[in-house]
């Protein structure tokens, strides 16, 4: 095995674009390797030049001014496609391999960095330029590796091959390549959007129920927020708002997206991977009446595990978090510190009876309402103290609720 040279982020993505997928070891050398990202120490490149790299090597990749390891990098790329197994993978690295280990790429960046590794786009703003032989090769095309050094094949090289005309590769080496309606409309890789299709799904719905309630004037909200806003006809009085419940995204939570239903709207407990579970992973709407704030009318609840399509008038219904005692969960909320957070909502820990309360719960003071729920036993009959422990959490909501200001229209005014 060579030494280890070059540049471990140009070697992944000539290894990348050349479908010769580097590989995870247990040290130097290909002679241990491992599929497990918690086990592996370097990552080891085969083809062309043989190196391995440890994968708490920094790179050139830039994120919160601080170089990004190669774990990080590394892990980012193989969860590409699966944006929810990416947070989880890291949640799980850091809590097995210590806090910081893995750097958390927020959305923008890891479609920058995957983009630029799968060789789509030459450019990139959070990578930091080579310096001396390097950066000549880099700007040039297409990166090759021999013997860990660096050379370079120009753009068009492999059409002047077959040429062998000097002349044209004069003009090949300066070519733009022009973008077709194609590449236009879908950028520079190949774009999902199914999600767009529930999107319109439930704008379309809000449009037929309009036009069979005979008002042809409405004006629903834009498709993109149209599961999170409300949607006010032209002339009627505005829809109230609906108040916002945030869930863990974390795995070791109790209470996930596909049994928070169950517990909340049915009063029953059953784990989040159970075969019962309702399977909901984007959204979840609960109905409940809440008497202090209107006796009359039940009020619809909006759960979801993350503020990611937040707009920023969204965090004024947000009436309760749901937490495990991990403080990375509210990175990316309005309030970043469990104090300030929940000084403004409440906050929720639900545990198993038994177990001991996390001293990060504890630490938060009475903002956040400890509960526990008894250990799973498939059998119904011994799930009846499930609802005391319901009761407690949406008596508590209707408490912060109404401390807060909240009307039969919608929310108070809150910071």
């Amino acid at each position: 095995m060579a030494a280890a040279t070059g540049d471990p982020l140009l070697l992944l993505r000539q290894s990348i674009t050349s479908s010769s997928r580097p590989i995870l070891t247990i040290g130097e050398g290909s002679s241990n390797a491992t599929e497990e990202m918690i086990e592996a120490t370097h990552l080891t490149f085969t083809e062309s030049t043989a190196a391995s790299f440890p994968l708490s090597t920094p790179t050139r990749f830039i994120s919160s001014d601080k170089p990004v390891d190669l774990r990080s990098v590394y892990l980012a790329w193989l969860h590409k496609d699966t944006p929810t197994e990416y947070i989880s993978a890291a949640q799980v690295l850091n809590d097995t391999l210590g806090e910081n280990t893995v750097q958390n790429l927020v959305f923008v960046e890891r479609l920058d960095l995957i983009t630029w590794l799968e060789g789509s786009s030459d450019d990139s703003e959070y990578i930091k330029p080579l310096v001396g032989a390097g950066a000549a090769a880099q700007s040039t095309g297409t990166l090759q590796t021999t013997s860990g050094a660096i050379s370079s094949v120009p753009v068009g090289a492999s059409r002047v091959a077959k040429s062998g005309n000097p002349i044209l590769q004069a003009i090949y080496n300066n070519e733009r390549k022009i973008a077709d309606r194609n590449s236009v409309l879908r950028g520079i890789k190949p774009t999902d959007f199914s999600h767009v299709r529930k999107i319109a799904e439930n704008y379309l719905k809000t449009a037929r129920q309009a036009g069979k309630s005979g008002n042809t004037s409405a004006n629903p909200a834009h498709p993109s927020n149209v599961a999170l806003a409300s949607h006010p006809k032209q002339g009627a009085k505005a829809k109230r708002a609906d108040p916002i419940i945030l869930l863990s995204p974390s795995v070791s939570s109790l209470l996930r997206m596909s049994n928070i239903k169950s517990f909340l709207g049915d009063g029953a407990y059953i784990p989040p991977d159970s075969s019962v579970a309702s399977g909901e992973t984007n959204m979840v709407h609960i109905t409940r009446l809440i008497p202090s704030i209107d006796s009359s009318r039940t009020q619809r609840f909006i759960i979801v595990d993350s503020p990611d399509q937040f707009k920023p008038e969204y965090w004024t219904r947000v009436v309760a978090v749901f937490t495990t005692g991990q403080a990375w969960q509210f990175r990316s909320y309005k309030w970043q510190t469990p104090q300030e957070l929940f000084s403004n909502v409440l906050g929720i820990y639900v545990g198993t009876r038994g177990e001991q309360i996390p001293d990060t719960v504890r630490s938060w003071g009475r903002g956040v309402a400890a509960l526990q729920v008894d250990p799973y036993v498939d059998d119904k009959a011994s799930r009846w103290r499930d609802r005391e422990v319901v009761e407690s959490v949406w008596s508590r909501i209707e408490d912060q609720m109404r401390r807060t200001g909240w009307t039969n229209n919608g929310p108070g005014v809150r910071a």
